[in-house]
């Protein structure tokens, strides 16, 4: 059962959080490469939709949270491309083999139930000459963070909507047989505990 937290406040907490000046330009470095027909796993409140280039023909975003969701369909309204939000999860996708030009995930694999199974969707969608798109938060690469990850997890979970510290997006792309053609890693203003970001390109190996 949703609790008012999750209902009322959580959503406005990421909705505010993700739209921070140095999240704000890793979307638009990242999502203006996309192209085609674009698949966005977990577009929330439709933070990315205005990064968007003229190079995209459609959108299509999933994510089960409905308060947020309404917000991306009123965003939705606010660009030129047509762009459908499907209220599910990443984890099994109504889409059909090869059939999309490029995956697009950003600060979503910390907290999909199954990262495993929703990184082999999204493999299993993607044109073999297809672009993934990431960007994420996740695990350290200094072991004194990562202690300090390891230790606030079980709260930041209960708080953050099911989101992990300690997940690595490269690792997850690598172990579903994606090729990652270039990454980055380092942090963004915060805490240091939850400001490790991980992002780059990635495409089917």
């Amino acid at each position: 059962m949703t609790s008012l937290y999750d209902k009322y406040v959580l959503p406005k907490i990421i909705d505010l959080a993700c739209s921070q000046p140095p999240m704000t330009d890793l979307r638009q470095r990242y999502v203006s490469e996309a192209r085609g027909d674009v698949l966005e796993i977990g577009i929330g409140s439709g933070l990315n939709l205005s990064h968007y280039s003229d190079a995209v023909r459609s959108v299509t975003g999933v994510d089960p949270a409905a308060e947020l969701t309404s917000k991306a369909r009123e965003r939705a309204e606010q660009v030129n491309m047509p762009v459908e939000v499907l209220g599910l999860s990443g984890e099994s996708l109504p889409l059909e083999d090869n059939s999309v030009d490029s995956v697009v995930c950003t600060w979503t694999l910390c907290s999909i139930p199954n990262p495993y199974r929703a990184v082999a969707e999204m493999r299993r969608v993607l044109k073999p000459q297809g672009l993934m798109i990431f960007v994420e938060h996740g695990r350290s690469d200094e072991p004194h963070i990562v202690k300090w990850q390891r230790r606030i997890e079980p709260f930041w979970k209960k708080v953050g909507g099911g989101c992990h510290l300690t997940r690595r997006a490269d690792d997850l792309l690598r172990d579903a047989g994606f090729n990652i053609l270039q990454k980055e890693t380092g942090y963004v203003p915060g805490p240091k505990f939850a400001a490790f970001m991980i992002h780059g390109i990635a495409q089917p190996g």
